[in-house]
């Protein structure tokens, strides 16, 4: 699923760009402006995902942390009497 996110970011990317380069070729100033939108829109789909990606790692990490912690604490009281 991940994949197909990246993907369609990338594809979006790369359409753009097509569409800018044609609207240059041809001198259609709308259809350069329809391609920079989209590959802008690339561009802001693929950094949001990257930071989703990168809040979900260190929540993972966090959770590792706490849980730990919680754990020893657990221990601790067990053996203290």
């Amino acid at each position: 699923m991940q994949l197909a996110h990246a993907m369609g970011a990338t594809s979006n990317k790369i359409k753009g760009k097509l569409k800018e380069l044609e609207g240059k070729v041809t001198g259609d100033p709308v259809r350069r402006a329809e391609g920079k939108v989209q590959s802008t829109a690339g561009k802001v789909a693929a950094t949001v995902k990257a930071g989703a990606r990168r809040v979900k790692a260190k929540a993972k990490i966090a959770k590792a942390a706490v849980s730990t912690k919680v754990g020893r604490k657990a221990i601790a009281a067990r053996i203290t009497p």
